[in-house]
């Protein structure tokens, strides 16, 4: 790798950043996320691809589904309430979390959308009791200066952390614990950055 000439291979390096927001809250739920919230149950779901607003279903969750896996899902008391169990519709959104990311976009000189709408983004792994994650777009555009370079800010969107995953005890089954699931996660993606002298320069863009 020392020997690379950056410069010459013209290298470009696209960094998706993903942080969690302690805000009190999930992202559509008051649960907290308790990270040694010990489970106190499970509960299994299968998964089923489900058709688009267009009436089309996505290839990979219909391969996906063709697997026949099993999912447990793990729950605790504190951290995991009927909206991850996906047994009734999300609440009211976190509002502090809209208004912390607004806060980061304005830091980023990103242009807040003139309307937040939630969307769905297909989660064909299972470690969403939906099938899906919702998320929002907050900003565009903006940039961030580090040391003599600017980078471009493509997009800001805030979304919901998924489940976390503890392992596959057997073939065709997946176990998740749901305390990680719904978490507001801002995520900023970054325009790609050329590479000049190695790689170190993407890693301080990063910090």
């Amino acid at each position: 790798m020392g020997g690379l000439n950056y410069r010459e291979l013209g290298l470009k390096v696209g960094i998706e950043l993903h942080r969690q927001l302690n805000v009190g809250g999930k992202l559509f739920c008051d649960c907290k996320y308790e990270l040694g919230d010990k489970p106190q149950g499970t509960f299994t779901r299968v998964l089923r691809p489900t058709e688009s607003e267009l009436g089309e279903v996505d290839p990979a969750a219909k391969f996906e589904a063709s697997r026949g896996l099993e999912i447990i899902y793990h729950y605790g008391l504190e951290s995991t309430c009927l909206v991850e169990a996906d047994e009734e519709p999300p609440h009211d959104v976190n509002m502090s979390a809209i208004e912390t990311a607004l806060m980061i976009a304005l830091l980023l000189d990103s242009k807040p959308v003139d309307e937040i709408h939630v969307m769905r983004k297909i989660v064909i792994d299972g470690s969403n009791t939906t099938g899906f994650q919702r998320t929002m777009v907050i900003a565009l555009g903006g940039r961030l200066k580090v040391g003599g370079r600017t980078v471009g800010v493509q997009t800001i969107t805030l979304e919901e952390d998924a489940a976390r995953l503890i392992g596959s005890p057997k073939k065709g089954v997946r176990e998740y614990d749901l305390s990680r699931l719904g978490v507001p996660l801002i995520e900023v993606s970054l325009e790609p950055i050329e590479v000049v002298k190695d790689a170190r320069e993407v890693v301080e863009v990063a910090e």
